[in-house]
Formats: C-alpha cells, structure tokens, sequence
C-alpha cells in the first residue's frame, strides 16, 4: 500500500479491490503451492524477475524482451502469474522457497494460524500468550500490542459470564442489595 496515496494524490487514481496482487508492479503476487499452501513471491526488478524465470525453468520468459523491465511485465502480467503458479502448484512451500532462495529471489510463506501457533518467534515476542479459563482449560490467545516499556498491557481477566458483573454495575449505579433483590424477583436483571 506504500503508493495508494501517492497514486491518488498525482493521479486521482483510487485503487480497486487487487487481492493479493500488486497493481502495477509485475510479479508480486501470493502463489498457491502443493498441500494448500501459499508463498508471496517479488519478482518484480528487471533483474529479479530474469533470476526467477530462470529459477522455474522458463528461459524463454527470462529472455523475451518484452518482459526486460516492468511497462512489459505489467501488460503480460496474466501469463507470468499462470507461469509462477503453474511452477508453485506442483512444490512445497519449503521447496519453492529454497528454490527462490538460492536465486536471490525475495519470497515469503504465507502463514496460517497453525504456522503462526507453531512459530517460537511468536511466542518469544509475547504475540502469543496461554490464559487459563475458568473451567481450568488452557487457551492461547493474542498479545497486546504495542509492546510499552512503562505502561505494558495485559491480559487482566477473562470475559465474564452473563450476569457474572450485575451487582457490581447496579451497585456502581447506587442501588442496594435489597433493590438488585427485587428486580431479581421481578426478572428484570439475572
């Protein structure tokens, strides 16, 4: 999103809906791979996108000059995209990354929620913390964020159950017990 507003503010252009693509800027993209998986490849730089045509074995895209730089890429985009996916499809993520890896080809996984459970860097950063629930289950549940030197967040209690709060609330209110009694009687508050 580094250009959206930059775009609108020298072109008027507003950017539409582009999933996971990059408008403009060709390739870069999210790539399924084998087993359901996906990988975000860059392969959007002149050279990057020779080393990345090389990579998956499509020499004949790396040298074509109508694709040696981005104006090109762009207008061609559909059959890079089906190029890269058609590679990924038959790959591991892992395999596709170390392929790309090896040829200084920027690309990331896309995590899941269980990558991201998995993940120790999560936890090491406090992003993933363990509450226990009132019935004694544990459960994983999101850091706080931002991370604050003096003024930390954290995980205070867990949600109440219906009507768990009632007294205190009508009594922060300036009612008695005997009045929270009564309209417990008459069904008006649990």
């Amino acid at each position: 999103m580094e250009s959206l507003l930059p775009e609108y503010s020298a072109f008027g252009a507003v950017r539409e809906a582009a999933g996971s693509a990059l408008p403009g800027i060709a390739p870069s993209n999210a790539y399924r791979c084998a087993g359901d998986s996906y990988v975000l490849v860059a392969g959007n730089g002149d050279s990057i996108f020779k080393r990345l045509m090389t990579a998956i074995d499509r020499p004949d895209l790396a040298n074509d000059p109508g694709l040696a730089d981005n104006t090109g890429r762009v207008a061609r985009v559909a059959e890079i995209d089906a190029a890269i996916g058609n590679w990924t499809a038959t790959r591991s993520v892992d395999a596709v990354l170390a392929v790309l890896d090896a040829a200084s080809v920027p690309a990331g996984r896309i995590y899941t929620v269980a990558d991201i459970a998995a993940d120790p860097h999560y936890r090491a950063r406090e992003m993933i913390q363990t509450i226990q629930m009132d019935d004694g289950v544990d459960l994983d549940i999101p850091g706080v964020v931002p991370k604050l030197s003096r003024t930390p967040g954290s995980h205070q209690r867990n949600a109440p159950t219906v009507g768990q709060d009632t007294d205190g609330i009508l009594q922060s209110m300036g009612l008695t017990a005997s009045q929270i009694a009564k309209l417990r009687e008459k069904g008006i508050v649990a």
